[in-house]
């Protein structure tokens, strides 16, 4: 069998584990997946009237700040899902199923791809369902092509592929699951200091440049150009140099954590 052959064969099994994983344990995965729901729904029906409001300036339009959450809130739960990656790779690393691994004739890489996979896969379901939960409650996209529809899918996609892999290094280099859960904890709160609430430019002179050059900004702006045809400017590309970047630290940082000897 072929190294590359080989290689896929032993992701596959490790991703079918992950999975499993999963699916006997969900209670971290809706933990993590109730959160952006109940901010979804919270910042429509309590404050969404006095935010469309003081957004739009043309009075309160409840169904208007549904549009301009719900990409937020997608990019949101892709970032609370990869917590449960950090947590599950640190109790791989804790409890000893890697120094049986490393034993083991399989693919040396394989354990970490098994868990990028399987990440990235639970971040799109994430995604779809607190979606599905945004249009009961009024979202529109109506003006989307389908090319713009698989642009955003794209977008999503690549940034759950790039928090995933920080997430696998938090994961790796943390001591314990609860370190592991508070280490990953910025990928949560980064997007409450976006502009996935409020517009950047409604946000203080000195918090502006903070909320306006981190990776979720521009990741949301361009989700709501394509799906609700606002100005994306440069904000695709910085997008894209994000994830791009973020993919390869997390790549790198945790490919040299898990190839270093065991002490």
């Amino acid at each position: 069998m072929s190294s590359l052959a080989l290689a896929v064969r032993d992701s596959s099994t490790m991703l079918r584990r992950n999975l499993l994983h999963a699916r006997r344990y969900p209670s971290l995965t809706l933990n993590l997946l109730l959160t952006p729901v109940v901010l979804l729904l919270l910042f429509v029906y309590v404050f969404g009237d006095v935010m469309s409001a003081g957004i739009g300036g043309d009075g309160a339009d409840r169904s208007a700040y549904i549009a301009y959450l719900v990409p937020g809130i997608l990019l949101m739960t892709i970032g609370g899902t990869t917590v449960g990656t950090a947590v599950s790779v640190s109790n791989d690393m804790t409890e000893g199923i890697i120094a049986r691994f490393r034993t083991m004739p399989i693919h040396r890489g394989s354990v970490l791809i098994g868990h990028v996979i399987g990440s990235v896969l639970q971040s799109v379901l994430s995604v779809v369902l607190v979606g599905a939960v945004g249009v009961a409650i009024g979202f529109r996209s109506t003006d989307a092509t389908v090319l713009e529809w698989l642009a955003a899918f794209g977008v999503l996609a690549l940034f759950a592929l790039a928090l995933t892999w920080i997430a696998v290094g938090m994961g790796m280099v943390s001591p314990n699951a609860e370190a592991a859960s508070n280490n990953a904890l910025p990928l949560i709160f980064l997007p409450l200091i976006s502009s996935a609430f409020v517009p950047v430019h409604a946000m203080p002179g000195w918090f502006q440049p903070i909320a306006e050059y981190q990776p979720f900004t521009p990741a949301i702006e361009t989700l709501r150009g394509l799906l609700l045809g606002t100005e994306i400017g440069h904000n695709g590309w910085i997008a894209v140099a994000w994830c791009l970047a973020l993919t390869v630290l997390g790549y790198r940082w945790s490919t040299s954590t898990f190839n270093r000897d065991p002490k």
